[in-house]
């Protein structure tokens, strides 16, 4: 089945989402609540910004308010609402936060994660559990194409942080059977990412208000990109494959549009389907990242039978459009 496809697999299915709030959050309830599925949302921080509250969806949801490191909430949440599935997303997701404040990002990203895990285990109705990784839990690999049994081998903080809570699911799986596969995806680009530091909603901005876009590294780091639409249908779509395939079990899958580019390669693509002759800012003010990171997806294309739903440039055409509505640009 195809990413994009309707399930009766979600017809009532109890599912709770972590990190409901945040940029995929956003798209995967909506998506979820039009497959029929009874949501359940933690959320932790109340951000009037984000996509899911602005525009009302929170109001068709169960939400529970706490932090992810809450063992004894998520346990409690899972009971009561007889839960059958996990999507665990909540993370603290900057890498420049993560290199300023390692230690809440570790706390979040790593003590988070065995919180949820801990709480799935100790509750027996979840029968599947979606947990998001990261491409950066890679690490440096001499600037290969990532493949799933490559080591995982993060050096700076948010990189670390998702190598180990990516080895942490894997060791759940193994050890006490747990049902959780594992996404690593490349970087997240959609509407309703408020984080203006990051290239994508940063570029878009600027070029509306008729400013140059800033790119903060020298512009040669290697990047690959997922529209945010396919990551959602994506994440439903290993849920569904691990509910029926125990097999998959401990397992992870790269998913990404296989359009590896520069960040300055992508500036300069949102600033010709913008129309706009503005030249980039480079700073070259960027430490402590990775400077080349690609995914190869064929295993999540043959095993899952994924194919995304957008082209790059559709994809971005579609974040362009968003922002210009949400900015209130006129044309």
């Amino acid at each position: 089945m195809k990413s994009g496809q309707s399930s009766l697999f979600w017809q009532d299915r109890p599912t709770l989402v972590t990190g409901a709030t945040g940029l995929l959050g956003s798209w995967l309830v909506p998506r979820l609540l039009d497959q029929g599925a009874e949501v359940v949302c933690l959320v932790r921080d109340w951000v009037p910004q984000s996509a899911l509250i602005a525009t009302g969806l929170l109001d068709r949801v169960k939400v529970a308010r706490g932090e992810v490191q809450d063992q004894a909430l998520l346990e409690r949440v899972l009971g009561e609402y007889e839960v059958d599935t996990v999507f665990h997303l909540a993370a603290q997701t900057i890498v420049g936060i993560a290199n300023r404040n390692p230690v809440s990002t570790f706390a979040s990203n790593i003590g988070g994660t065995w919180a949820v895990l801990e709480a799935c285990r100790r509750s027996p109705g979840v029968r599947q559990i979606v947990l998001a990784s990261s491409d950066k839990a890679y690490g440096e690999h001499n600037g290969e194409p990532y493949k799933e049994e490559n080591p995982l081998q993060g050096r700076h903080p948010y990189d670390v942080s998702k190598s180990c809570a990516d080895l942490i699911a894997q060791s759940y799986a193994a050890t006490y059977g747990l049902p959780v596969a594992v996404t690593r995806c490349g970087n997240f680009f959609g509407g309703g990412d408020l984080n203006w530091n990051r290239l994508v909603p940063g570029t878009i901005r600027s070029i509306f208000r008729g400013q140059q876009p800033v790119i903060r590294s020298d512009g040669s780091y290697v990047r690959d990109y997922i529209y945010i639409e396919d990551a959602a249908a994506a994440y439903m779509l290993l849920a569904e494959r691990l509910g029926k395939d125990p097999g998959l079990r401990g397992q992870a899958f790269n998913f990404a549009h296989d359009t590896t580019l520069t960040v300055l390669e992508l500036t300069q693509r949102i600033l010709e389907l913008m129309g706009s002759d503005l030249s980039p800012d480079v700073r070259n003010e960027t430490s402590n990242e990775i400077l080349f990171q690609s995914l190869d997806a064929s295993k999540a294309r043959q095993t899952l039978n994924w194919t995304p739903l957008f082209s790059l440039d559709a994809g971005l055409e579609k974040t362009i459009a968003w922002y210009e509505r949400f900015l209130g640009v006129s044309g």
